[in-house]
């Protein structure tokens, strides 16, 4: 029988460092808040509970976790860590099971790692106390894990409480941890704050293990799994590290990226077999890239489907509701915003196409507008199959242009073209033999007489 699993997330700090209004826990990564990076890790063990543990703007992580089925609960004082934990007994009353103890500023950490560390509270001598330990290349201010060989801890030292001979122990605390409920409370009930900081540490559980008979083990991991964001700086590394994994699964899946390091994918990009992405590219949220569709350089693209075989840009931007048909065609210089291109349909430069529905094998001409919006609404318009629209023409929508129609260049259509038919919408053109030369001539003279 599975032991159901309980997270608790602690994400009650100020944040002061990054200098911001937001929670820390709530700026991106990759588009997506980097707590609920970690809340998508925990719910792929299939929790019994999730809760986060708040204090600062606890309004804002409310409103974030909250549609998610996920409790909070409230560390009115910051009296440490291991008080930050205890603040969560109330929403785990009755649960019995194992308890990931998680922090919100750490969220790169995997769903396998919480599994291993899970397993490892079941393993060899049944711990009380899983921790979680990495050997960063710098240990600079981290707390020590005095551990055997074996892996069979003593204890945990803060830097700042630590000796000499401690702090020149390489492996470091992550501060996450695995504990059976039936442990883990009873242990914060024996927290002292006698320490530098005059805290209650969670990192004292390891010790109050010993102490207790089963004792307390350690499962090491990569250092960039629980790389901690304190600041900007740390959030763009962070960040950047989450990019290069991407990168790489992407052209495992089948995918060239020209200059890997210049593209930059959202959480939930979805990229194809065969698809091309050349230097430059930005993703946002909401992008599907269907197989052998081309991706050129300094395109922007968010909210959008490509469809396969496909192609966007140079300097093209796709906005959210844009959907690209089978072999479309989106060039240079050209924005598409809650518009559907057929199969076979393009836009090769210099247009803009919102609100906009376009048939198959249609033909947009440079310079070309959809006037969708008045000010006040916005308004549709309608493009057949196989029409041609010329260059520098605006479609003041609501307007339908028919299959097959042709638009003269530098039309502004307000009405609607029927099939096959052809639309001209342009002054008589008049020449005067001379009156050029006669107006400069004319000019002339009067800018002698002043």
């Amino acid at each position: 029988m599975t032991t159901p699993i309980a997270a608790v997330i602690l994400a009650a700090g100020m944040g002061t460092r990054m200098k911001s209004d937001l929670h820390k826990v709530l700026h991106p990564i990759a588009g997506r808040p980097m707590l609920l990076h970690l809340i998508d890790s925990v719910d792929a063990l299939d929790p019994a509970k999730v809760v986060v543990v708040a204090g600062a703007r606890r309004e804002q992580v409310e409103a974030a976790v909250t549609p998610l089925g996920v409790e909070v609960a409230i560390q009115a004082e910051q009296l440490g860590t291991g008080h930050a934990v205890r603040q969560a007994e109330t929403a785990l009353a009755g649960f019995e099971g194992d308890v990931l103890i998680l922090y919100g500023d750490v969220p790169l950490v995997t769903t396998e790692t919480m599994r291993a560390m899970v397993d490892r509270l079941h393993g060899a001598g049944e711990p009380s106390v899983v921790v979680l330990a990495f050997r960063p290349a710098d240990p600079a201010a981290y707390g020590r894990v005095i551990a055997d060989a074996d892996g069979r801890l003593d204890k945990i030292v803060e830097f700042k409480d630590a000796s000499p001979e401690q702090r020149a122990v390489t492996l470091c605390n992550s501060g996450l941890m695995a504990v059976r409920s039936a442990d883990l409370f009873r242990l914060l009930g024996q927290l002292t704050n006698t320490n530098a900081a005059g805290e209650y540490y969670l990192t004292d559980l390891a010790e109050l293990a010993g102490k207790d008979g089963r004792g307390a083990v350690v499962v090491e991991t990569d250092a960039a799994e629980v790389a901690g964001i304190n600041s900007r700086a740390e959030l763009a590394a962070v960040d950047a590290s989450w990019q290069a994994k991407r990168r790489v699964r992407a052209m495992a899946d089948g995918a060239t990226l020209v200059a890997p390091d210049t593209v930059w994918f959202s959480f939930d990009t979805q990229i194809g077999r065969d698809v091309l992405i050349e230097p430059n590219v930005f993703f946002g949220p909401g992008v599907s890239v269907a197989d052998g569709a081309t991706i050129r350089g300094f395109s922007h693209i968010e909210g959008a489907t490509v469809g396969e075989g496909a192609e966007v840009g140079p300097y093209a931007r796709l906005r959210p509701g844009a959907v690209l048909g089978e072999k479309s065609k989106v060039g240079n210089f050209v924005e598409v915003k809650k518009a559907t291109l057929g199969k076979g349909a393009k836009a090769n430069h210099l247009t803009y196409l919102g609100d906009a529905e376009i048939g198959a094998g249609a033909n947009i001409g440079a310079g070309t507008i959809t006037c969708n919006y008045d000010g006040f609404f916005k308004y549709k318009t309608v493009i057949g199959e196989d029409a041609f629209v010329g260059s520098n023409s605006a479609l003041v929508a609501p307007v339908s242009i028919g299959a097959g129609a042709i638009v003269g260049a530098g039309s502004t259509v307000t009405q609607d073209v029927e099939a096959d038919a052809l639309r001209l919408v342009r002054p008589p053109q008049e020449t005067k033999p001379g009156w050029a030369k006669r107006f400069r001539d004319m000019m002339r003279v009067k800018k002698a007489a002043k």
